[in-house]
């Protein structure tokens, strides 16, 4: 086709009959010639998806040093460098900041995959008619205007519209989510194209759907990028990544820090100038505090947290594909979850069996010669594999599992009465009929379909295994419980049968399907999974929304969500579907999307809309799902969680976390951990912006006073012994017993949320105090046993009080760390109540802090290294004491806070 020629394949061609759409197209049921579909071919490409753009390793490094913080701490580096000539300082931050940016690179090696899965799926060969004959050819290779043939177990190779559907059934879920293979039907759809979503387009078959029953012939009216799936790669490609909270906490957190240090540097820079210490002396001062006041090894201590996170949630079942999801989890406050797959089985069911003027459970007793379960087993097509599994329409083989679990062995059944003739399911008059040869010599017609059409055709019914007349009491009992059962969500088939003395001779409809005898309906339904019901509770006591989001139709999805608990019974209002959504305008959709909490007949479009509308909200929302269709809603939510059973490799490759169990409670789990890593997380920043404080304090007053406390050496050396170790252990205390009974904390929360701004200032001062208050003890009344030394100088004697000073407010800022970091376990409950002694990582991080701070002070030799002296016995009294005060100082305030009503919001 020329290009000037060429047909806008966007066009909503099931408006279109099957005449107007070969003609634009140019073409005819013999299909194209080969020279028509190669010059096709250069004109619109390959029927193949984009590869997308691909980040170079180096560029994946590069992009780890956008983070704010990250600039901070190499800002410090080159300034300690170059100004301290500290090059033991600037290396370690430069190690930290490097292999932060190693350890995101490979948590983001697998990168987007999601564009290269939907290739995968593509049908490798497809059946198409070319010069009048049929052919097999690449399925990359199919042009606009193709003739491609379908029958059962094909994938379809593009977008097609259909010329001829015979018993035609799709399987769409992977686009659609509905579970139950479409009927195809021929024939031109009313309406505007914007209100029929892809599950009612009857008329059509698109690329990457499944043929399960049938056969059929369609003009290809899409292909590549052009086609629905195709559109839905372009989407992931266009998507933006969402910034995470916590990326937007820890920008938020260094921004905070990089201000307070440039305050209070240039403060006490101006304030030493005025006191008479030159500008050299000063501005190596000014560094020194900007040193104590960066957390260097935050970034390091979170990505540790997050990774022992991810550890802990995939022994459970949750894979985290990228880091920042474990704590997203925490602060989710909507989950979006696809039906099919997700909260149900995608499996279909048998609920319930009708006999005898009785709706029984599937779990009831059913007799072997029940004509019911004879039925739905003979008038079947589903097959059994050597291992057991049944192949064919899920909706027949609920049907054969369901006689299995009773005892009925179909295979042996149909072997003693085999089937001698057949009339194929059609969607015209909705019924299936098998005839089968009896031992008693008889035959048996054995008929199943739509109930209403099967009616139609019967005028007894079987009673208590007796055939009587259907009267118009019988009739309207039958279709009361029809109506029942398919208010339930149920699919509901009908069962009726005779007995003839010989097979028909004609095998048609009018003459077969005829006074039949009624035996009994079979409702089933892609049921919830059990553990679903307790999730979904367990997510509303934690304060979490659960939203239903799925291509079932209306009454699937409301029965569904009122079993689940997402919605109460008969609460309709609480259910819109795709069309209603399409008449509302983004600003409306905005004002009411919090009266919602299912969404049915949806499509992908649908749910990024809605996941983006919730967003807008300010909800950190979560999107569950297992198709393809969910793949842009994923990419799009704050955390998208795919299915790894279930799930394509699209709907994965587009998430942050896989569940490996397709468990809809692993999130509810999953959700646990993420709001303890974030505890965790505020527990460290709490710990180490108050030690640091602390620092920045002692060395700030100090200077003011003229004091000459602490040396580069001592802050270096406390920042990355004693803050480190009891940090990071600090990341693996266990979950608090209440965590999942607050309310989620949302976006608009942050790491200083909660009580922790208060914690860090009021602790931090009370550190700087303590330390301050030793320093000056130390100087007035100094306790060294070599004071009373005559043989001393006045001036020895000064530097060796000093020097005790000085050794005894490094020895007590370190030690006060240690101490502080016991109560920073929780924010309001008591240490008593928490436990001491219950982290043994913490305990051990602790012990070997206080060996590696002590070292400095006891190990001969490091004296020197550090500018301290030895302490004695009455010293270290004064420092432990005046340390360990910290402790009963928190709980007090602790204790007015709790009494006060802290902590339990």
């Amino acid at each position: 086709m020329p290009e000037e020629k060429k047909v806008q394949l966007s066009e909503a061609f099931y408006t279109q009959d099957e005449a107007a759409v070969l003609k634009k197209f140019e073409s005819s049921e013999e299909g194209l010639s080969s020279q028509e579909a190669k010059t096709r071919l250069d004109s619109y490409g390959e029927n193949a998806l984009d590869a997308g753009k691909k980040k170079s390793l180096a560029m994946k490094f590069l992009e780890q040093f956008k983070d704010f913080m990250i600039i901070v701490l190499l800002a410090a580096a080159v300034i300690s460098a170059v100004f301290s000539h500290d090059v033991v300082d600037s290396i370690i931050i430069l190690l930290v900041v490097v292999l932060n940016a190693i350890f995101g690179v490979i948590q983001e090696a697998k990168a987007e995959q999601a564009i290269e899965a939907l290739k995968e799926m593509s049908s490798p060969n497809a059946n198409v008619r070319r010069d009048g004959h049929v052919i097999t050819v690449k399925s990359n290779e199919l042009v606009p205007g193709d003739i491609v043939m379908l029958e059962a177990g094909d994938v379809v190779p593009a977008d097609l519209r259909l010329l001829e559907a015979a018993s035609l059934k799709i399987e769409e879920a992977a686009l659609t989510g509905e579970s139950v293979p479409v009927e195809k039907e021929l024939g031109t759809l009313e309406g505007t194209p914007e209100d029929i979503g892809i599950g009612d387009r009857l008329n059509m078959a698109y690329s990457n759907s499944n043929v399960t029953y049938g056969r059929g012939l369609g003009v290809v009216v899409g292909t590549g990028m052009n086609t629905e799936v195709g559109k839905i790669a372009g989407m992931l490609a266009n998507e933006q990544e969402t910034e995470t909270p916590l990326k937007q906490n820890l920008n938020q957190l260094g921004k905070m820090l990089t201000i307070a240090i440039l305050v209070i540097a240039a403060v006490m820079f101006v304030v030493g100038l005025m006191n008479g210490r030159t500008w050299l002396d000063m501005l190596l001062t000014s560094i020194s505090l900007a040193v104590a006041a960066i957390p260097e090894g935050l970034p390091a201590i979170v990505t540790i947290i997050l990774a022992l996170g991810t550890q802990k949630m995939a022994k459970k079942n949750a894979i985290v594909r990228k880091l920042p999801a474990v704590e997203t989890l925490g602060s989710t406050d909507i989950i979006c979850s696809d039906k099919t797959g997700t909260l149900t089985l995608n499996q279909m069911t048998v609920e319930a069996l009708y006999t005898d003027n009785i709706v029984a459970p599937a779990t009831a007793e059913v007799a072997l010669d029940n004509m019911a379960l004879k039925i739905m087993n003979f008038t079947n097509d589903t097959k059994i594999a050597q291992d057991g599994t049944l192949i064919g329409d899920p909706t027949e083989t609920a049907l054969v599992q369901f006689g299995l679990d009773h005892a009925f062995n179909v295979t042996e059944k149909v072997a003693a009465e085999p089937r001698v003739a057949e009339i194929p399911f059609d969607s015209d008059r909705k019924l299936m009929t098998t005839v089968h040869q009896l031992t008693t010599g008889k035959y048996l017609v054995s008929v199943k379909g739509a109930p209403d059409e099967l009616l139609k055709r019967c005028n007894q019914q079987l009673l208590n295994n007796e055939a009587v007349s259907l009267d118009d009491a019988g009739r309207k009992d039958i279709l009361t419980n029809n109506t029942k059962m398919a208010k339930q969500a149920l699919r509901v088939l009908g069962m009726a049968y005779k007995l003839v003395d010989a097979v028909p001779a004609e095998m048609d409809s009018a003459s077969v399907e005829k006074d039949l005898i009624f035996a009994g309906l079979v409702g089933m339904i892609d049921p919830e999974r059990k553990e679903a019901a307790e999730a979904v509770k367990v997510a509303k006591e934690a304060g979490i929304r659960p939203i239903m989001i799925t291509g079932d139709h209306r009454d699937t999805a409301e029965a569904i969500a009122a079993r689940l608990g997402i919605i109460k019974e008969g609460d309709d209002d609480a259910v819109i579907t795709g069309a209603e959504l399409n008449e509302l305008s983004d600003e409306a959709f905005a004002k009411v999307v919090g009266n919602y909490s299912v969404y049915a007949r949806v499509s992908p479009e649908h749910k990024v809309r809605i996941v983006k509308a919730w967003q807008q909200e300010g909800k950190v929302v979560a999107m569950t799902g297992d198709g393809v269709n969910d793949a842009p809603a994923l990419k799009a939510a704050d955390i998208g969680i795919g299915m790894g059973i279930t799930g394509t490799e699209v709907s994965k490759g587009a998430s942050d976390m896989v569940l490996a169990d397709d468990n809809f409670s692993t999130i509810i789990v999953a959700v646990e951990e993420g709001r303890k890593v974030f505890s965790n997380i505020q527990k460290t920043i709490q710990y180490l912006l108050s030690a640091n404080l602390g620092e920045v304090l002692t060395l700030f007053i100090a200077t003011m006073l003229a004091w000459d406390t602490l040396l580069p050496v001592h802050l270096l050396w406390i920042n990355l012994v004693t803050d480190t170790f009891p940090a990071i252990a600090l990341g693996v205390e266990p979950a608090e017993r209440d965590v999942m009974s607050h309310k989620p904390r949302g976006k608009k929360s942050n790491f200083f949320s909660g009580g922790v701004l208060s914690s860090v200032i009021y602790q931090g001062i009370t550190q700087g105090a303590l330390t301050l208050i030793v320093y000056k003890m130390a100087i007035e009344f100094p306790a060294h046993t070599a004071a009373n030394m005559p043989e001393l100088t006045s001036k020895a004697l000064v530097d060796l009080q000093h020097g005790d000073a000085l050794t005894m407010a490094f020895a007590t800022l370190g030690l006060i760390q240690l101490f502080h970091a016991f109560n920073v376990k929780s924010i309001y409950q008591s240490i008593f109540k928490v436990g001491f002694f219950r982290n043994k990582s913490f305990n051990w991080a602790i012990l070997v802090s206080f060996l590696l701070l002590a070292a400095t002070i006891l190990v001969p030799g490091f004296n020197d290294l550090f500018s301290v002296t030895s302490l004695d016995g009455y010293q270290w009294a004064i420092v432990g004491g005046t340390s360990f005060m910290i402790i009963p100082i928190v709980e007090i305030v602790k204790f007015i806070q709790r009494s006060a009503g802290k902590g339990k919001e």
